[in-house]
């Protein structure tokens, strides 16, 4: 774990053969719980009709991450619900060992509750004490370098996805460098995006994947 930076990410290495099968497969057997992941997110949709004056609305699924409620409660109450940032630790918890899954990095189907090998943890923040009222309107802005820096690290993350791919298949194993490589970006993102959406943090993102 990083102790340094509030929030903190750590994968379990796999130190045995992962299976093959799934991971040849990988595309399609992360679908179901793909379903399941984008159905939080929401979807709705709206018809309206001349003839009947009416209309039709068709809401599906939940409200994803919460964003602007936590940020206009710290912006005019000095606030954060402990419920909305439990929601959202759990969600991120969850989509995390969902792109670990995506990632290759472990062979076993997410679960959606259980921890498994994916470590991730952040403070509860004290809104009043902890965190500026005015900040939340202009961190992303001030995330902005980040932005640059993991489109390229991302796109190292695409290689070495594929990389270990070949590997796993002809080896059963995850190169340990790439594993590190790809546990890092993730910790990175995990940083940024706790600074600047998630909000429990006014402390900077390091530039770094440890």
């Amino acid at each position: 774990m990083n102790d340094a930076y509030p929030v903190s990410l750590a994968v379990d290495y796999p130190d045995r053969s992962l299976n093959r099968l799934t991971t040849f497969f990988r595309i399609f057997t992360v679908i179901p719980i793909a379903i399941v992941i984008a159905s939080i997110g929401g979807y709705s949709s709206g018809e309206w009709s001349a003839d009947t004056s009416s209309t039709t609305t068709v809401v599906v699924g939940g409200t994803g991450m919460l964003f602007f409620p936590p940020l206009l409660m710290i912006l005019f109450r000095q606030k954060y619900p402990r419920w909305w940032f439990d929601w959202n630790l759990q969600l991120l918890r969850f989509s995390n060992r969902v792109g670990i899954y995506v990632a290759l990095m472990d062979d076993r189907y997410p679960s959606t509750d259980e921890e498994q090998g994916v470590h991730l943890d952040a403070p509860y923040p004290d809104a009043r004490a902890g965190l500026s009222r005015w900040l939340p309107l202009v961190k992303w802005l001030l995330a902005m370098p980040h932005y640059i820096v993991l489109v390229f690290l991302w796109l190292g993350v695409i290689v070495s996805v594929i990389i270990a791919w070949f590997a796993i298949l002809f080896t059963g194993r995850y190169p340990k460098s790439l594993f590190d490589f790809v546990m890092g970006v993730q910790r990175w993102f995990l940083r940024v995006g706790a600074y600047m959406a998630l909000l429990v943090t006014d402390k900077y993102p390091p530039f770094s994947l440890e």
